[in-house]
């Protein structure tokens, strides 16, 4: 428990991340990390730079790529497509949760 505290602390004051960092932090390789931005599941912070750098929230779909291919073996395409599909429930969840806060509580008998 402790150690997801640290990482969790460690990740608001981090700046952004190379891609390097990001493949320490990840478990990815380079190459990877490079694919994923390629096939547009992950988004480097300049896009237009030579060297990428990404934001720490990016870590976080990284370790989950990590995983997936590994427990999975799924291939880099399988990655990109469940990164965005991961991405657009979390919105969904979270446009859900702000429409539920402005409903009325439910009147109890």
């Amino acid at each position: 428990m402790r150690v997801e505290q640290a990482e969790a602390v460690w990740l608001e004051e981090r700046g952004a991340l190379t891609v390097v960092e990001l493949t320490q932090c990840s478990g990815l390789t380079a190459e990877e990390v490079r694919e994923l931005v390629d096939l547009g599941a992950l988004m480097p912070s300049n896009p237009d730079s030579a060297e990428p750098v990404f934001a720490p929230e990016c870590i976080v779909a990284a370790r989950m790529a990590s995983r997936l291919r590994i427990d999975f073996e799924v291939d880099m395409r399988g990655l990109a497509l469940a990164l965005m599909l991961l991405e657009r429930i979390g919105d969904l969840e979270t446009q859900l949760r702000a429409v539920r806060a402005r409903l009325p509580a439910p009147l109890t008998r």
